[in-house]
């Protein structure tokens, strides 16, 4: 039987600015490229071709660009590879009852459970059944809820998180209002309402 993360479509991950990639063109060492750098206008310099958009691409797409390109006017039957070495442009923030909350890069497969790790998972009094996560989805900014107990137990699948994803952990109230009430109880030694 599958896991249920074995039906979560996963999306590729896009090439931004600042990403640093790497391109290979077989047999043609003086067409590749080792650890360079996207421009900030989402563009790379490359042998022959010059300024080549890059960004919004995934490295099959950027391939198959590049195969075409230098295909058409230089190299016969090019093999183009692209690696993304060092992934930057996509990030994702992770904010509310976690113990490091901040923004993390998202790296290959990032998955929610990831995203909370990246965060040093959460905090005590963090509510499992209401982190939710917001993603901008056709220009409209959307949300949905998440119940982390579940996907730990294999019940829900683990969802993908993708570059510029806002992913809040909740807070419970009443293991809250307990544990202040244990930190404050015995400093005044009396009985109070929490």
């Amino acid at each position: 039987m599958p896991t249920p993360e074995a039906h979560v479509p996963v999306q590729d991950y896009r090439i931004g600015p600042l990403d640093t990639v790497s391109i290979t063109v077989f047999q043609e060492p003086d067409l590749s490229v080792k650890d360079v750098v996207v421009e900030a206008s989402g563009t790379l310099s490359l042998p022959l071709l010059g300024k080549t958009q890059v960004a919004g691409l995934t490295t099959s797409e950027l391939a198959a660009d590049l195969q075409a390109k230098y295909g058409a006017r230089y190299v016969r039957n090019p093999q183009v590879n692209v690696t993304i070495t060092n992934p930057v442009s996509q990030q994702v923030t992770v904010e509310g009852n976690v113990i490091q909350p901040g923004s993390y890069p998202v790296a290959g497969r990032m998955t929610l459970l990831r995203a909370l790790a990246s965060a040093r998972g959460p905090t005590r009094m963090a509510a499992l059944d209401e982190v939710v996560v917001f993603r901008v989805v056709n220009g409209q900014r959307m949300g949905a809820l998440f119940d982390v107990n579940a996907i730990r137990k294999g019940r829900a699948p683990d969802p993908q998180i993708m570059g510029d994803d806002m992913v809040i952990v909740g807070f419970n109230a009443v293991k809250g209002a307990y544990r202040d009430f244990l930190q404050t109880a015995p400093v005044f030694a009396i009985f109070r309402n929490f």
